[in-house]
């Protein structure tokens, strides 16, 4: 019964999204990709929202249900029966009566399943397309034959984009590249790589009495150069969401200088490699919004070239849906954390995967322990964390790190504010 429900209440949010489209005739910015979509499409909305109103897809609405609110403004209903009706004639009331509608939609856009950006492709049309990074071994490749079968479904996007519309395309993932091939419309690239339209560099960490504070990288187009700063965020995958940001910029008329100062009063949304304080002058890395093999690697990556007169922890939760994939990714993770990190602490029946890889790495039995969930892992690390030491804390959407965090955070009270999945229907979970 509920999956009837749930197709009937598709098809009637999808028809009045189409015809939302058809009376306002928005802008459409679209985002794509295996890593970053949601980093992406906030910054991307934080620049163009300076310009003219803009609406962005709430939290990671990207899906047959979370496309159609986002363009209705309505929120996801659950499994409240009286939400969606109210949603429904609120769709309705949009159509009939006059609107202050938007006049730029940034959307993101997701595939857990094959069909998923085909399907909405055939009424979406964006007028600009961004894909980010597909990576080797993506997130949601569980229920896709290969990698392959999963980028084509991404690339429906590309092929989606209106004939007038542009391209960005991540410069530094060759996959992403060869969608260029597809399409006629104008591209931009952005990335590390120097042929990127919009080129990131010279990236560092930034520290204020000896504890890290955030970033900085330079962004260069053409003969201009400007400097952006990131406070309360580490890692050097939080440059790309930025550069694709002013690579749509850039595709729009807008001047780099500009845009680069919009970022000055940018904040990374919660989960996403963002620095709060933990308890006995500690620090965490929270990275608990969701986990992929080149996130993992990233997040790890940072851990390692921090400077910190404590510690370092890997507090690391399962990646899920990666199929037949997982249980090499996994040991490959714990081999990068036997030299991320000074201990191991993993939850979940798949992370027992990275503790032999970081075994097998040579890393002390006595620096790993193993938990079976979240909470009873951040209980252990509020007795063995200290002045100084830094914890990253990083697993999939499922395996709910955030509870461990809250275990350790110094300010549990501003939880709803600093952690991810904090409404009513995540909790009841």
């Amino acid at each position: 019964m509920k999956t009837i429900l749930k197709v009937v209440v598709v098809r009637i949010i999808t028809w009045q999204a189409k015809l939302v489209l058809k009376k306002y005739n928005p802008k459409i910015i679209a985002v794509t990709g295996s890593v970053g979509k949601t980093s992406t499409k906030d910054a991307i909305y934080h620049a163009i929202s300076h310009w003219s109103f803009t609406r962005k897809s709430e939290k990671s609405f990207n899906s047959e249900i979370g496309v159609p609110l986002t363009i209705l403004g309505v929120p996801n209903g659950w499994s409240n029966p009286i939400t969606w009706i109210r949603n429904i004639f609120e769709g309705l009331e949009l159509i009939l009566l006059p609107n202050n509608y938007p006049k730029w939609l940034v959307l993101e856009i997701g595939a857990d399943r094959p069909g998923d950006i085909e399907s909405i492709t055939k009424w979406l049309k964006p007028d600009i397309s961004v894909i980010t990074r597909l990576s080797k071994v993506p997130v949601h490749v569980e229920y896709f034959q290969s990698v392959g079968e999963l980028i084509r479904e991404k690339s429906f996007l590309v092929q989606s984009t209106k004939i007038d519309g542009f391209v960005i395309l991540n410069s530094d993932d060759e996959d992403v590249l060869n969608f260029a091939n597809l399409v006629e419309n104008k591209k931009f690239s952005y990335g590390t790589s120097s042929d990127a339209d919009i080129l990131g560099k010279k990236y560092k960490i930034s520290y204020e009495r000896s504890l890290p504070v955030g970033i900085q990288f330079e962004v260069m187009n053409g003969e201009v150069v400007e400097t952006v700063s990131l406070t309360g965020v580490l890692g050097v995958q939080q440059m790309y969401p930025v550069l694709a940001a002013l690579a749509v910029g850039q595709a729009l008329g807008l001047p780099l200088t500009d845009l680069a100062k919009v970022f000055d009063t940018y904040e990374i949304a919660p989960g996403r490699m963002k620095l709060i304080k933990g308890v006995k002058d500690s620090i965490i890395i929270v990275d608990t919004y969701n986990s992929s093999p080149v996130a993992l690697f990233e997040a790890l990556n940072t851990l390692k070239g921090l400077k910190t007169k404590g510690r370092k922890f890997a507090l690391l939760g399962d990646m899920l849906e990666l199929g037949s994939y997982s249980g090499d990714e996994h040991k490959k993770a714990g081999m990068e954390a036997s030299t991320s990190c000074d201990f191991l602490v993993t939850v979940g029946i798949r992370s027992r995967l990275i503790v032999e890889g970081a075994l097998n790495a040579g890393m002390p039995e006595s620096n790993i322990l193993q938990f079976d969930d979240s909470r009873s892992a951040g209980k252990y690390m509020e007795t063995v964390v200290a002045k100084g030491d830094v914890v990253l804390a990083k697993g999939s959407q499922g395996m709910r790190m955030e509870k461990a965090v809250e275990e350790i955070m110094a300010e549990p009270q501003e939880k709803e504010m600093l952690l991810v999945r904090q409404d009513t229907e995540w909790n009841n979970r």
